[in-house]
């Protein structure tokens, strides 16, 4: 009689009404705040891998936090111009940005360091001295002074050595030559008697087209071919010797990153790990074919001469060491960097490099 009575209740009262009812929504769901961020690029939206990694990283959040996080990704231009948006964000006029670090180094050559420099790493030591060996921590320090915090967020590998409009056989050909170069290869290029010139993606092409600039170097032929290049200089060389390992990053205002649950933090470091390996990833993909036409549309591919390297590289270590004189966060991270690079190239030419060139040399056979 009790277990009827029981069973009967159950069904009228308790039991059904608690099956009725819906669940409750878990308590970290019911507490989490609704972050709506607006994030300027760096790049033209027409560059789908480049612009397209900020949108991955968006989506990413998105998805991450149950649509809790909204990130609005906006083209260069459209909020603050490309040479403002480290600035922007350090004020907050706006909350991200997605953008190259060196852009920004004529407020400090350490910006420079958080993308690449002349020699540097490769895209693989770069991700390994980020994550693995402290550069995340250390640019993040010197980011702070700008209140700026970074994730990194894309790296294109190494690029190529642009189009130029006549033929270099020589160091002696830079002589004057006008070149769009970003960053400290500015610097180098300048002690070859190059005459560099910062000039946004967006404005490359009329600069080639009506001469104002002998030379401009930018990614690689995916990219590039987008951008029409082949078009307005006919020689295309290679390797980017500046470029080894170019990272691309998220920068994000400090207050607002420090505003945020530690939740939501990870989110974005782990949405910007995954946007880096995406850029890699499509670069890798369509680079390929990209190259292959634009040779066969009559670009006419050139390895730089071998002196134009060796003068590259003297000229590279001169620059480091006299910024290293004066500005002590440039030294130690550079110092870093520099050991990290030592020891990395050393496993990668025994395992890495004997691998590639085998597989280079024997790639008709398989």
């Amino acid at each position: 009689m009790e277990r009827r009575k029981f069973l009967k209740g159950a069904a009228t009262g308790g039991a059904a009404a608690a099956i009725a009812a819906p669940l409750a929504a878990p308590a970290i769901a019911q507490e989490a705040p609704t972050v709506r961020w607006r994030l300027t690029s760096g790049f033209p939206r027409s560059l789908d891998t480049i612009f397209g990694a900020a949108e991955v990283f968006a989506e990413q959040c998105k998805a991450m936090s149950g649509g809790k996080i909204e990130i609005q990704v906006f083209p260069a231009g459209e909020i603050v111009p490309t040479p403002q948006a480290a600035e922007a964000v350090g004020t907050n006029t706006v909350e991200m940005a997605h953008t190259c670090s060196y852009y920004y180094w004529g407020k400090d050559p350490t910006f420079a360091l958080g993308t690449a420099v002349p020699f540097g790493l490769n895209a693989r030591l770069m991700n390994g001295w980020l994550y693995e060996n402290g550069g995340n921590d250390m640019l993040n320090a010197f980011y702070a002074k700008h209140n700026i915090f970074g994730i990194p967020g894309g790296n294109t590998g190494v690029q190529m050595g642009g189009w130029w409009r006549k033929e270099i056989g020589s160091v002696a050909d830079l002589q004057g030559v006008k070149m769009r170069i970003a960053g400290i290869a500015g610097s180098v290029m300048e002690k070859l008697g190059v005459v560099p010139q910062q000039i946004p993606g967006g404005d490359i092409y009329p600069s080639l087209e009506r001469g104002t600039i002998d030379a401009a170097e930018w990614i690689g032929p995916y990219d590039d071919q987008k951008l029409g290049f082949n078009k307005v200089a006919p020689y295309y060389y290679y390797p980017g010797f500046w470029e080894g390992g170019p990272t691309i990053h998220f920068f994000i205002n400090l207050d607002k990153w420090n505003e945020l649950p530690e939740d939501y933090k990870s989110i974005m470091i782990n949405a910007g790990a995954y946007a880096n390996t995406f850029m890699m990833a499509r670069y890798d993909t369509r680079n390929p074919a990209a190259l292959r036409s634009l040779i066969a549309g009559g670009a006419q591919l050139k390895a730089f001469p071998q002196d134009v390297l060796e003068a590259a590289l003297a000229a590279s270590n001169e620059v480091y060491e006299e910024i290293s004189a004066s500005n002590a966060d440039f030294k130690q991270i550079w110092d870093s960097m520099k050991a990290y690079r030592s020891e990395g190239y050393l496993w990668y030419q025994v395992a890495e490099y004997s691998f590639d060139n085998f597989q280079i040399r024997n790639r008709s056979k398989g």
